[in-house]
């Protein structure tokens, strides 16, 4: 997950579903695809390469999750989903 360097680290983004984009782009970024094969993280996403984690996927669905939850008018009641 997230590496934070302190504390009382902040993301310098305080938009909805932020912090799972932060990870999912620190997933994306440390991953073989992108490192070795000099990829894009949209390519290596889109092609679903084997070198990329599972967590990254995983990442990515919850960050899908979260964005669609805020056009959703039931999130009123629930809460957005993510963190």
């Amino acid at each position: 997950m997230m590496k934070y360097e302190g504390e009382n680290a902040h993301l310098a983004d305080e938009s909805p579903c932020a912090g799972i984009r932060a990870d999912l782009k620190m997933c994306l970024l440390e991953s073989d695809c992108v490192k070795k094969d000099k990829k894009t993280p949209r390519e290596c996403l889109q092609t679903f390469d084997a070198s990329v984690p599972n967590e990254c996927y995983a990442l990515r669905t919850t960050f899908f999750e979260c964005k669609r939850s805020l056009l959703d008018n039931r999130t009123r009641f629930r809460g957005r989903k993510g963190y």
